[in-house]
């Protein structure tokens, strides 16, 4: 019982870091000390989209799942979590490419907005 509630932890906190991946930046806008935190996970989330390989929350969250007697599953988390729930067909190295575009295009205009908005400011 205790691998199957640390493999749905792990499902969560992989869940919650690709939103604040994905939607991070506009926290940015409110407060300045989050593109400290924001951008490192924005890199990382493209990197592994980029690279075509697995994020290391999916391997761990099957080993969980097999040491307390479940099947894991083949494939990433955004595979067999998400796109499963969005698309009929698999993850593909395409849909990959869109969803790192996707995730870079987004925040690269929220942070576009950011930097107008501190250039706009009046001096000191």
């Amino acid at each position: 019982m205790t691998h199957k509630l640390l493999a749905d932890l792990v499902v969560v906190v992989h869940f919650l870091f690709i939103v604040f991946a994905i939607f991070g930046g506009v926290l940015a806008l409110r407060w300045s000390w989050i593109p400290w935190l924001h951008l490192p996970c924005v890199a990382w989330g493209a990197a592994v989209e980029l690279s075509g390989r697995v994020c290391p929350l999916t391997p761990l969250e099957n080993s969980l799942r097999a040491a307390g007697g479940a099947a894991g599953y083949p494939g990433g988390f955004i595979e067999h979590y998400m796109l499963a729930a969005i698309y009929p067909a698999g993850l593909t190295r395409d849909i990959q490419l869109v969803l790192a575009g996707i995730l870079l295009s987004l925040n690269a205009a929220v942070y576009f907005l950011l930097w107008r908005r501190a250039g706009s400011k009046p001096g000191p």
